[in-house]
Parts: structure tokens; C-alpha cells; sequence
């Protein structure tokens, strides 16, 4: 018999139990429904609104049941529905009449607010750490390449010359503003809804705010109908694992075209590639490709909860069990992916050679010749101009601006003197960078520190940093 069969008179169809049932993935919530219902059960007898005596006998109760849910010898069916009325079941067979009482001034509809925000408050803890040890591989990378010179792209063609340490810490930024989404989504998720009933409070004498220092939140959630209707939370959740894992597919393209023939800048470790089923000689960068296809799963999942929210009126409808599915996906996708593109990441070969050739190719130092003329005093449009006129010579016979004669040059532009060929080598250009936020080796260390110090200040556990 269900918990809330009383105004029933016939049994729900075998189907209708089938579809309304969450419990074969809200199990995984079973410790936050655990420790909620020691709290909530706590305080009622702290408030006298069950006996001292009845609420440490739920409380012990309910820590055996979850030694047994943790020893495998308690499994969960449909027919209970939800975790909630899972356990709730299970506490009212153990001690009878007394486990009855543990839902008094409590609802299914704060109970699962509350599972869902503990729930993912230690999820998104987790998350973060896998952030920070791939931000750490990274600046690893950087520290070994601060004057590995490579190409800068725009519109995927050679543009100016860069280092790989830069670039590793280009994106080392984006994952340090992943950290920082995530923490802000945590903090406005840090308020505890239990209290609010099925949408407007209890008549109970509850004490709303010993339950929450007690499960480890900073507040209370202002308003009961707001509080069981929301799931803003999540959806701020999604987005920020949406944008994180953008940024993982965008150096998952760029590590496919890196370690492709066609560049060969890096070369994947053989743990972390795979082979072809017909073809001996392919070693395939699957693992930043899976990487690629799975943000768009994790975006599906922010698109359904977007949408299954839209249209809704306050406060709690079902729609809204539509929720977990998504966000579980979406959290466990996200672990697997961090880990394994750390270690990737750890493991590859920087072929410094290979990058080296690709900047000395495509003109990358035409800027830098416009601006040698300008230091001459020649406004920069009209340098500009010069240097397209070089390019254009230099490619009719075969030559780079590094190659090309200097009565070429003294052709277009009397300025141009003998050093013009130290101003346009490409560690020159890169040095002379020497701007906050620029490849320039000395700038490329200060990006390092100040990312490590945000590293060092977040982590809860010691992190490698590098290798």
C-alpha cells in the first residue's frame, strides 16, 4: 500500500506506477535523504513536537538503514516510488507506529529540494578539484614551454607568433572562470528549503534554522513557494557545465588538428588513443573527440530542464521529476570527461620542432615588420601597406620575410636597415610581447603565478601540479 493511498479507492495501473517512479536514479540521493531526515527528525524532538524518545529511535533507525543501503543488503523497488517513501517505508517496518511520525510538518516536495541541493552542493565541490587538476597539467605544460614557439590562428590561418605556454594558459583562464561559475551557482544554492511544506510552511513549531546549520547551510530559503518550486539552481548548474565543457571542446578540436599529419605540434600518449579496425596504421585522437561529442549531450541536458521549467505555475508539479535525469547525466559526464583529459593532457609530446617550422611559415611576423617601420616614424596604415607589398613579392619568388633580400626590402621602403632581421625573428617577436596578458616569456610566468595562486587558495586536497 502506498503512503498516500488513503483518499484512493483502486490501485494505480502497473504503467502508471512504471512512469511516475524516480527511484531507480534518485537512489543516488539516498545519504542527503538520510542525513535530512535525522535533522528534521532531530529538531521535532528538540521542539517537543514528537517525543525525545520517538525521534532517537527514527534517528537510530535510520542510521542502520543506511549501514545496510551501503552493505548492499537493502535494495530499492518501484513500488515505493521515490527515495523518500523508500526509506520512509523501510523505517515504519522496522519500528512500526514511530516511523510514522517522521514526516510530520514535512512534504516529499521540500524533502526533495533539500536532497537535490545537498546533493549537488557535493557534487559541484568534486567538479571543481577535477577543474583544478586539469588547470594544473596545464600549467605544467606552460612552465616546460615558455619559449616553445608556435602559430596563433585566427580564422584557423597563421597569424602571429605565440608560444605553447600561452597558449595552455589562455585556457587555464577559461577553466579559472569555470571555478569561479561554479562557486557562485554553489553559494545562491547554499539555502535550505526544508520547513517549507508542500508549498506553504507548516502550523508546526519548527526551528527552520538549527536544521540548516546542522546540514551545513548558510540560510534559510525565504519564501515556501519559491522554495519548492525552484530549480534555478540547477539550471545554473547546467550552464556552467555547459560553457566549461565548450571550452574542453574547443582544445579537444585543437588537440585533433594538432596531432593530426597535417601539423603533427603534438603527439597523443598510445594510452590515450585508439587504433582502427581496418586500417594498422591510424592512431586516432578519440578521446578529445568523445570530449567534443559529449558537450553536446551535457547541452541537451541544460536545453530539457530549460524547457521542462518554462510553462510552469507554481509551486511543485511532476514535470518538475523530470529534473534529476538531466542534471545526474550532465554531473556524471562532466566526471568522466575532466580526468581522463587531464591525464591526456599529462601524457602528450610537445613536438617543438614541428611548431617551430609552422611559425617560420605564413608571414606570422608581417606585424611585426609594419611595426619595425613605425618605430621609423612611418604612420601604420602606410606600413601596412608596405608589408602587404613584401608579402606579395615574397611570395611570387619563393621567399619569407626572414629570407627575403634587403635591397627587396630598401625596394619599397628606404627604412629598412640590417636590423630588420633580428626585428622580425620570431623569439624576438614573442619577447617583445612584453605586455600584461602577452606571450612574452616573463608575462606568460606571471600568468602562471597568478593562476597558481588561485589553484593553491581553492584546493581542499593537494593537488600535482604538472609533470
Amino acid at each position: 500500500m502506498k503512503l498516500w493511498s488513503g483518499r484512493f479507492e483502486k490501485e494505480t495501473d502497473k504503467l502508471v506506477d512504471e512512469l511516475n517512479a524516480s527511484i531507480s536514479y534518485d537512489c543516488r540521493m539516498y545519504k542527503e535523504d538520510i542525513r535530512g531526515s535525522v535533522a528534521h527528525a532531530g529538531m521535532l524532538g528538540a521542539k517537543g513536537i514528537i517525543e525525545a524518545a520517538e525521534a532517537e529511535k527514527i534517528i537510530a533507525c535510520l542510521g542502520e538503514i543506511l549501514e545496510d543501503i551501503e552493505a548492499g543488503k537493502l535494495t530499492f523497488t518501484t513500488d515505493t516510488e521515490d527515495i523518500h517513501m523508500s526509506i520512509e517505508t523501510e523505517l515504519t517496518k522496522r519500528i512500526g507506529d514511530t516511523g510514522k511520525r517522521l514526516h510530520t510538518a514535512r512534504s516529499r516536495n521540500d524533502q526533495v529540494a533539500l536532497d537535490i541541493r545537498m546533493y549537488l552542493k557535493n557534487e559541484i565541490r568534486g567538479i571543481r578539484n577535477l577543474i583544478l587538476d586539469l588547470m594544473g597539467a596545464m600549467l605544467g605544460l606552460s612552465e616546460k614551454h615558455l619559449e616553445t614557439v608556435m602559430p596563433a590562428y585566427t580564422h584557423l590561418q597563421r597569424a602571429q607568433p605565440t608560444t605553447f605556454a600561452h597558449y595552455m594558459m589562455a585556457y587555464a583562464n577559461m577553466l579559472e572562470r569555470d571555478v569561479t561559475r561554479l562557486e557562485d551557482c554553489q553559494g545562491r544554492m547554499d539555502e535550505m528549503p526544508l520547513g517549507s511544506g508542500a508549498l506553504t510552511g507548516t502550523t508546526y513549531p519548527i526551528d527552520r534554522g538549527r536544521v540548516a546549520k546542522e546540514l551545513g547551510f548558510r540560510r534559510v530559503t525565504e519564501n515556501s513557494l519559491d522554495a519548492v518550486s525552484d530549480r534555478d539552481f540547477e539550471i545554473e548548474l547546467l550552464a556552467a557545465l555547459s560553457t566549461m565543457m565548450m571550452h574542453l571542446s574547443r582544445l579537444s578540436e585543437e588537440m585533433i588538428l594538432w596531432c593530426s599529419w597535417e601539423f603533427q605540434f603534438v603527439t597523443l600518449d598510445d594510452a590515450y588513443s585508439t587504433g582502427s579496425s581496418i586500417m594498422p596504421q591510424k592512431k586516432n585522437p578519440d578521446i578529445p573527440e568523445l570530449v567534443r561529442g559529449k558537450t553536446g549531450r551535457v547541452y541537451g541536458s541544460l536545453v530539457t530542464l530549460l524547457t521542462v521549467m518554462k510553462g510552469l505555475p507554481l509551486a511543485y508539479n511532476k514535470d518538475m521529476q523530470e529534473d534529476k535525469e538531466p542534471v545526474f547525466d550532465a554531473v556524471d559526464t562532466v566526471k568522466k570527461c575532466l580526468p581522463v583529459f587531464t591525464n591526456l593532457l599529462l601524457t602528450i609530446t610537445v613536438n617543438r620542432e614541428n611548431m617551430r617550422k609552422a611559425a617560420g611559415e605564413g608571414f606570422i611576423n608581417a606585424t611585426d615588420c609594419a611595426d619595425y617601420l613605425v618605430k621609423k616614424g612611418m604612420p601604420f596604415r602606410d606600413a601596412y601597406t608596405v608589408v602587404g607589398k613584401l608579402v606579395s613579392t615574397c611570395l611570387d619568388r619563393g621567399k619569407t620575410l626572414e629570407t627575403l633580400e634587403l635591397d627587396a626590402y630598401k625596394a619599397v621602403a628606404p627604412e629598412f636597415d640590417e636590423d630588420i632581421y633580428a626585428a622580425i625573428g620570431l623569439e624576438t617577436c614573442v619577447a617583445l610581447r612584453n605586455v600584461p596578458g602577452g606571450p612574452a616569456p616573463d608575462q606568460v610566468k606571471e600568468q602562471i603565478t597568478s593562476v597558481t595562486r588561485f589553484i593553491g587558495g581553492r584546493s581542499i586536497r593537494s593537488l600535482e601540479i604538472g609533470r
